[in-house]
């Protein structure tokens, strides 16, 4: 392959009490705790219950496996010693946003100025991967065609079907919380490069925003690095499934890099039409019928993750990841995450269970 297709995974963590199965805020001391072993590589967020972990850049998907795996170790480990526990999950089944402290930095407190309750409603977690692209012609192209993929891979990740102590009826309510904001959503379509760094530049110019890490769009080429980012995710609960995702990604790039070196393109749709099945995904997880525009008809997303296997199947063998995409059909078989939260609600009747489920499913494979 003549391209690198580096791996990175961000993964927003919430910080609990295991007594009261609460939201804790406690990032000041867990990033003074965190310094030493893992430097840069934890990172506050809006609040003080939040956490952020970015991985090294990885070459491959067992490279970042074990990146993720350590990383998870070791955050857990510092909360443990603090009496804390992380979890990774899309929202907190019962904690309430209005109780929240914002972490003292001034983005935050700025974010909070901008946009008034819009911001401190962001009671939310996601997972971020990067694939690496070196050109940046080609990431813009890439992201182009991407955006077509994106209901179905936020479809798997699911994990916030709770917000507040209620039952949302959808598997992905960060998805709504989140495009509250500004700048989120599908991605529009740009030409070129040069199109994109104008339409940068008119945001920036008219004070729209102050830098480009205030595009938060469900996949955006990255400020600072040769990346394309996926932010459309829920924070992935097992470690099994955020790499399954990440290597999902990784393999739709590829091939569609391939395509392009072959002259060929997967067909671009309208941002309006990818964004009606993003609506499926988040309402119904895996158990939803996404569109296929092609046929104009609806169609289970099962039915649609097996014609992207056989898309993706001719890469993933260069890629070392066939292992680690086939995961992808344990969470088609078995359930994302809310649909396995929503399964211990009706069992119990107890949204600390539901916790509980997290917290032992989070650190999963990591110990």
């Amino acid at each position: 392959m003549d391209q690198s297709y580096t791996i990175g995974i961000e993964e927003e963590y919430q910080i609990i009490d295991p007594e009261t199965r609460e939201l804790t805020s406690y990032i000041q001391e867990f990033l003074e705790s965190g310094a030493v072993v893992l430097r840069d590589q934890v990172r506050p967020e809006f609040m003080q219950s939040q956490v952020e972990v970015g991985s090294q850049v990885c070459r491959n998907i067992k490279e970042a496996r074990q990146e993720v795996m350590r990383l998870r170790r070791m955050v857990n480990e510092i909360a443990v010693s603090k009496g804390r526990k992380i979890v990774s999950a899309g929202t907190h089944p019962f904690s309430r946003w209005i109780e929240q402290e914002i972490t003292a930095r001034d983005r935050y407190y700025g974010l909070a100025k901008d946009m008034g309750f819009v911001a401190r409603r962001l009671l939310i977690f996601g997972t971020h991967i990067h694939i690496g692209i070196e050109d940046p012609e080609l990431r813009i192209d890439i992201m182009n065609q991407a955006r077509y993929f994106l209901p179905h891979i936020l479809a798997l990740s699911t994990s916030s079907p709770f917000w507040q102590g209620r039952d949302t009826q959808l598997k992905s309510y960060r998805s709504v919380i989140f495009e509250d904001l500004p700048r989120t959503g599908i991605p529009g379509h740009f030409s070129s490069n040069a199109d994109y760094q104008g339409y940068i530049q008119t945001l920036i110019k008219t004070k729209c925003i102050d830098d480009p890490t205030k595009i938060w769009w469900d996949a955006r080429p990255h400020s600072k690095f040769p990346t394309l980012e996926f932010r459309i995710c829920d924070a992935c609960t097992k470690l099994d499934e955020v790499i399954a995702i990440a290597a999902l990604f990784q393999a739709v790039v590829a091939k569609l890099v391939q395509l392009r070196r072959n002259n060929q393109t997967w067909r671009l749709y309208r941002p309006e039409l990818i964004a009606e099945n993003k609506w499926r995904a988040i309402r119904d997880g895996v158990d939803g019928k996404l569109i296929d525009f092609g046929l104009e008809e609806q169609v289970p997303l099962r039915f649609l993750m097996n014609e992207l296997f056989e898309l993706v199947d001719d890469v993933v063998d260069e890629l070392g990841s066939r292992e680690e995409v086939e995961y992808v059909r344990t969470i088609l078989a078995e359930g994302s995450s809310a649909d396995r939260q929503l399964r211990v609600y009706r069992e119990t009747g107890d949204l600390k269970a539901v916790v509980d489920l997290l917290a032992e499913e989070t650190m999963l494979g990591c110990c």
